[in-house]
């Protein structure tokens, strides 16, 4: 049977997700064709995927870019046109010769393109949290008004999705589901006590056991609030009530997630702790198709630990849940919160414990603001951005 070639767009292409996406597309030219590539600022690393893939579109974040960026795709005797900034970024989800949004830019920057994605139906790989954490509400109306199929690549949120009945989105809340059960590998401080964490440095936040990630969301899986962000995903995806969403760590990162149902039955997807796996499920659903990711050793692993998350010295998994309770603006406070302490950590201005305090401090002065439209939630994040980090 021959397989109709699909048109993709990955946004944000240079990242270590785009690059796992990129490692799998290239696997597969005869299902896949990369018509659209975007990077936030790196220009030279964009121009040597242009020439790899000759895509027709590429797309610079930095609008100040775009004349180098032209000048450089015309060096290379390349015929792919050259846009910049998050109108393209918009248009570009929904062009005619894109079947496929691979949404890997990370931050609330690439939330417009994500939800321009879903509102013209088109398949979206979602690995950008943020557009469900800030606006769940509303890109999974999106996706059930403009007909999209939305893919979570999560590899938490992939498991998830292949664990339950489909179709998969919303279906936690049926009452054969009991319990989603996400694991988390602990990140590189499992085990260590509150006072151990008063000086550790970026670099030992980011230097995680198991996967090699940018440094946000290095420092996010460090301080739980990864893991917490998920949490929230969990509940727009699948339609999961908080109570209903638990946390275990395992620090193997095997087990990617877990579904507990009403009979006894508990199914979990396993595998490699590699992210092209939930890519190329994204890609082939509801087929599968290689990876590149060798088969799981059993006899290797030899054993699975699980235990309880301690929210005593990673409170932001406790305060992930809280914001969720809360509602649609506590989650956005929550993330725009954590990007900038997360920020400042890196540049030095205030502690790992710090993290924390600080969104604590937004969720209680913005958190029961009452933002519905993306214009608003988008304003309420500007407004938490704004609050000064706390001293070192």
């Amino acid at each position: 049977m021959d397989i109709a070639v699909k048109g993709i767009a990955v946004l944000g292409a240079t990242g270590s997700i785009g690059s796992s996406a990129l490692d799998v597309i290239a696997r597969h030219p005869d299902r896949f064709r990369v018509n659209v590539l975007s990077a936030n600022t790196q220009i030279g690393a964009l121009l040597k995927l242009c020439v790899q893939f000759k895509p027709a579109l590429a797309i610079i974040n930095d609008g100040s870019q775009l004349d180098a960026l032209a000048l450089g795709l015309r060096n290379l005797g390349l015929k792919t046109e050259a846009a910049a900034g998050p109108d393209a970024l918009c248009h570009a989800a929904t062009r005619s010769d894109v079947d496929i949004v691979v949404a890997a830019i990370v931050g609330a920057a690439g939330l417009r393109s994500t939800l321009a994605a879903a509102q013209a139906g088109k398949r979206l790989l979602l690995a950008n949290k943020e557009s469900i954490v800030v606006a769940g509400s509303l890109l999974m109306q999106a996706v059930r008004d403009g007909g999209a199929e939305l893919i979570p690549i999560d590899s938490e949120h992939s498991a998830l999705f292949q664990c339950l009945p489909g179709p998969a989105l919303g279906r936690a809340a049926t009452p054969e589901v009991r319990r989603l059960i996400l694991t988390a590998s602990g990140g590189p401080f499992r085990g260590w006590r509150r006072d151990q964490l008063e000086h550790v440095t970026p670099q030992q936040a980011c230097a995680h056991p198991r996967w090699s990630m940018g440094q946000k969301i290095s420092i996010d899986s460090a301080t739980l609030m990864n893991k917490g962000l998920e949490v929230i995903e969990a509940h727009w995806l699948f339609g999961a009530a908080p109570q209903c969403i638990e946390v275990v760590v395992h620090p193997q990162s095997i087990v990617h997630s877990l579904v507990d149902y009403v009979d006894g039955s508990m199914l979990a997807q396993l595998g490699a702790p590699d992210m092209r796996t939930a890519l190329a499920y994204g890609l082939a659903w509801p087929d599968r198709m290689t990876a590149g990711v060798a088969p799981l050793d059993l006899l290797q692993l030899g054993r699975m630990d699980f235990e309880a998350p301690d929210t005593q010295s990673f409170p932001c998994l406790g305060l992930a849940f809280a914001a969720l309770e809360q509602g649609q603006s506590a989650t956005t406070v929550l993330n725009a919160a954590n990007e900038m302490a997360v920020s400042g950590f890196l540049q030095g201005q205030l502690r790992f414990l710090t993290i924390a305090d600080h969104i604590g401090r937004m969720l209680e002065q913005f958190g029961s603001e009452r933002a519905s439209s993306l214009d608003e939630l988008l304003e309420l994040d500007r407004r938490v951005r704004l609050e000064p980090l706390p001293h070192h």
